[in-house]
């Protein structure tokens, strides 16, 4: 993924501010926060629905290895 930067950033502000003017702006963030906060509850969701175990197995004469088991 590319960095962006501050001036980068700064600019897609600037060009945003000359598309949708000042008033639309407050919105169109509102509504990417609230996006961006239902994707990681989901996300969230998903990874806490499958639970998983670690158990240690050990072998002789190598290091421990550490394996996920599904429920």
């Amino acid at each position: 993924m590319p960095n962006i930067g501050v001036p980068g950033l700064i600019l897609i502000l600037i060009i945003a501010l000359i598309i949708f003017g000042p008033a639309k702006l407050p919105q169109l963030g509102r509504a990417a926060g609230q996006t961006l906060r239902e994707f990681k509850n989901s996300t969230k969701g998903i990874i806490d629905d499958t639970p998983e175990e670690t158990k240690v197995v050990e072998e002789p004469n190598q290091e421990k290895q550490v394996e996920l088991t599904k429920k």
